[in-house]
């Protein structure tokens, strides 16, 4: 991996796991969310207790005049609120409202990621073939060093996700690991 973003602090990134799961295909994600969610709420506590930025970076669903707050009531009032609950974004967590499958299209991020002082991204959520895959890409061409925790993703289609991890991996140099072997950095300064 090259890059000057790996000289920098970690950020984890939680793609579209505020999600209400009505929609298309939530039937074939929602057993791989329910794998995920219990090991994706040990990494979101290993990250607060490092100090590194825990930033949730989620869809719309289409209620362009809402905000996060309200995107977490929604979820948290559907018959999959238990997908929501043990990885709800804490009063103060970084949000970011995405419009499409990468997170850095037509958002603040990259700003945001370049303020905190972090170089590598460790990217987290749903779905591994298309939001995961594509805001990885974007991370690549941005010069940010890339981790993706394979137990701390989940996908609709588990064909698709094994071609996306591989995808990631060598094409975009990123670091595929189980969840318990991420390591976080803090941001130079913050001594983490």
């Amino acid at each position: 991996m090259s890059g000057s973003g790996e000289t920098g602090g970690s950020a984890l990134i939680v793609i579209d796991m505020v999600n209400t799961y009505e929609h298309e295909d939530a039937e074939l994600l929602t057993p791989a969310a329910e794998r995920v969610v219990p090991v994706l709420a040990r990494l979101i506590g290993r990250a607060r207790d490092a100090e590194v930025p825990v930033i949730y970076a989620n869809d719309n669903f289409g209620l362009w005049r809402s905000h996060h707050g309200e995107l977490v009531e929604a979820a948290l009032s559907r018959p999959h609120a238990d997908l929501v609950e043990p990885i709800r974004p804490a009063d103060d967590s970084l949000f970011v409202v995405k419009t499409r499958h990468s997170i850095f299209h037509d958002t603040p991020l990259s700003y945001l990621l370049r303020q905190l002082g972090a170089g590598t991204l460790v990217l987290t959520g749903q779905v591994t073939e298309q939001c995961v895959l594509y805001s990885a890409l974007d991370a690549h061409i941005r010069h940010f060093g890339i981790t993706v925790p394979r137990d701390a993703v989940a996908s609709i289609h588990p064909h698709l996700e094994a071609a996306a991890l591989e995808m990631m991996e060598c094409n975009m140099g990123a670091r595929i690991v189980g969840a318990e072997d991420v390591t976080f950095r803090g941001a130079p300064g913050t001594g983490g």
